[in-house]
């Protein structure tokens, strides 16, 4: 589609990475190591970012030669620039609500820590 976005990998962006980065990161979050669970999340997010940056270029990489190979040229609207930064910026927002909810589940553990009385 060299005229439009693939929304439904956009969806897929939206959702599958997230899921999969709150997966790993509880699981280590719930040893007490709220750092390494940000990292090893975050890790899953960027990942399938760059992932999903490197399938649209695939993708575009194909629409543009059928172009060349019938001897004219096309531009992908939107730029192929945009379509890469869309899917950056969705797993930079993901890392951000990562952190988020790390810092609600960090702040659950310390409190447990001190006796009732104090809390």
């Amino acid at each position: 589609m060299l005229t439009q976005l693939n929304w439904y990998w956009i969806a897929v962006a939206l959702t599958a990475p997230m899921a999969a980065g709150l997966i790993v990161a509880w699981a280590i979050w719930l040893t007490g190591q709220p750092i390494l669970g940000n990292i090893a999340g975050s890790t899953v997010i960027f990942g399938a970012a760059v992932g999903f940056i490197m399938r649209e270029h695939a993708e575009l990489d194909v629409l543009v030669q059928a172009c060349l190979e019938q001897g004219t040229t096309c531009w992908p609207t939107p730029s192929a620039f945009t379509r890469f930064a869309l899917y950056a910026f969705i797993g930079l927002a993901q890392v951000v609500v990562l952190f988020t909810a790390s810092i609600s589940v960090e702040t659950r553990q310390r409190r447990k820590r001190y006796a009732p009385e104090w809390r």
